[in-house]
């Protein structure tokens, strides 16, 4: 991941903080906001004070309670002053008992659900957070195997916007000493398996295009879905879609095509 000290930075969901204080005391930042899902004292009970209380003494503004989803708990937020913002490992969060976890996947499945968090974290980046003379940019590291590839996040997420996806650069955690990955509502430590960051602008060109791959998957000998390919027959394609790894795409595919159209 590129960080160029010069940006205004703006954290989503950083669970115990360690990314953002990692991000500040080793790349210093022009400006840094961080944000975490939980209230304080969840953060407290969960992962203990110390990255809240060691950004706050170096001036860097912490909120609590931020859900990207819920402009009611942004009202502390001065908004649109941000270069680029990041969502690190995007999870949504632990559902509070089966009650809850039928209600909210009734007709919708769980791969449904991270693309509805993922898209309106683009949206809100673009309407909300991202100064439009700044860099404008939107980060997303997440991981590089099953389930997290089935979102399709490449090209699932800004259909019928403007905004535009524009590569990926790997994440190396080893650049962000001290920094934990922690699993949603839990304070456990998870692997960063294979971590890229997908990169997001409404502008075509930005400070990073020397820096960001486009996926070979992309192209249209490819199925992109299934990044499978490159097809040299039509039998190929044909069989490939006959597949059942295809199929079970080709249904997330449909259940988000269904949603984004409400």
């Amino acid at each position: 991941m590129y960080i160029n000290p010069a940006w205004r930075i703006l954290t989503i969901g950083d669970g115990d903080l360690s990314f953002s204080y990692s991000l500040l005391k080793n790349y210093c930042p022009k400006a840094l906001t961080a944000t975490i899902f939980d209230d304080y004292a969840s953060l407290t009970a969960k992962y203990g004070e110390e990255h809240f209380q060691q950004l706050q003494a170096q001036g860097c503004e912490v909120l609590t309670g931020f859900d990207v989803t819920n402009k009611q708990t942004w009202e502390q937020l001065n908004k649109q002053q941000f270069d680029v913002v990041i969502f690190q490992f995007p999870l949504i969060p632990a559902f509070n008992s089966v009650e809850d976890y039928q209600q909210q996947c009734v007709n919708v499945s769980m791969n449904t659900l991270h693309r509805r968090l993922l898209r309106q974290y683009l949206l809100h980046c673009f309407n909300e957070f991202l100064d439009s003379n700044g860099a404008q940019l939107a980060f997303i590291t997440s991981k590089d195997v099953k389930p997290y590839r089935q979102w399709n996040i490449e090209q699932a997420l800004t259909l019928n916007t403007d905004i535009n996806y524009l590569g990926y650069m790997p994440f190396e955690i080893e650049n962000f000493p001290g920094y934990k990955i922690r699993n949603v509502d839990r304070d456990k430590h998870v692997k960063d398996t294979q971590g890229i960051t997908h990169v997001f602008s409404r502008l075509i060109a930005t400070e990073l295009d020397n820096k960001l791959t486009m996926p070979k998957y992309l192209s249209k000998h490819y199925c992109s879905g299934c990044r499978i390919g490159p097809f040299h027959t039509e039998q190929d394609r044909t069989n490939h879609i006959a597949s059942k790894r295809h199929q079970q795409m080709a249904l997330f595919e449909q259940q988000w095509l269904r949603d984004i159209e409400r």
